[in-house]
């Protein structure tokens, strides 16, 4: 095993640090405003990911709603419970792997930028309702100037924009089972209703199994950046 460099270390460095400060913010309310655009883009990116399993198991895509209270839902007809219910949580949580994976590279980044502003275009066109058209434009247009900003200066904004709303991305994942299944216990949460299609197992283990698919992303997607690029 190679010793880390500096870059390395800097980059463990941020991901932890992004890691406490999205923590400490989603556990304060006052302080979830300031973050709310980003946890309703994450919110866009869940239901994008019922919708593209929905797709990939032949269902018709009605449309997508993402509202300002934090709820989603995706309306669909047709496909395979067993794949689109859970595609939601886990979705999320590998567009946030990706996302932290491909920050670590100047090409990667842009790369990944290119594929997550593709899937919010799906999701814009999907749009059921304001508030998701809204914030995808926001969003993309945030991004764009990111990435200007990488390509025509020396400051890697674009890096950081998207590190950590890949970190955000696990994270709100595992708060959002947390709040659901624990916190408030909403009885037509993703889990809830995969656990009566699989009665194997209830509600609340079913989010353990998904919490730890996202801690193991997180920690995979990090690790991997770290002996994957220079």
């Amino acid at each position: 095993m190679t010793d880390l460099s500096t870059n390395d270390k800097i980059f463990i460095g941020v991901v932890c640090g992004f890691f406490v400060l999205d923590l400490i913010i989603l556990f304060v309310s006052f302080l979830r405003v300031i973050i709310l655009p980003f946890l309703l883009i994450i919110i866009a990116l869940h239901e994008f990911g019922h919708a593209s399993a929905g797709v990939l198991t032949c269902a018709k895509i009605e449309g997508i709603e993402v509202h300002a209270d934090e709820g989603g839902v995706t309306k669909m007809r047709g496909g395979i419970d067993f794949i689109t219910l859970p595609a939601g949580y886990i979705g999320s949580c590998l567009w946030g792997g990706l996302m932290i994976f491909f920050s670590k590279n100047n090409i990667g980044v842009q790369v990944i930028s290119g594929i997550l502003a593709a899937a919010l275009l799906m999701v814009l066109y999907w749009a059921d309702n304001w508030l998701p058209r809204f914030l995808v434009v926001l969003f993309l247009a945030a991004l764009g100037g990111c990435w200007a900003c990488q390509i025509l200066t020396s400051v890697e904004l674009l890096t950081y924009f998207v590190l950590f709303v890949g970190v955000l991305c696990c994270i709100y994942s595992i708060w959002d089972i947390y709040d659901d299944l624990i916190r408030r216990k909403v009885n037509e949460s993703d889990a809830s209703m995969f656990a009566k299609k699989c009665p194997c197992c209830p509600a609340q283990g079913w989010g353990v199994v998904w919490a730890i698919v996202d801690i193991a992303v997180l920690a995979g997607s990090t690790a991997a950046a770290v002996f994957a690029w220079d």
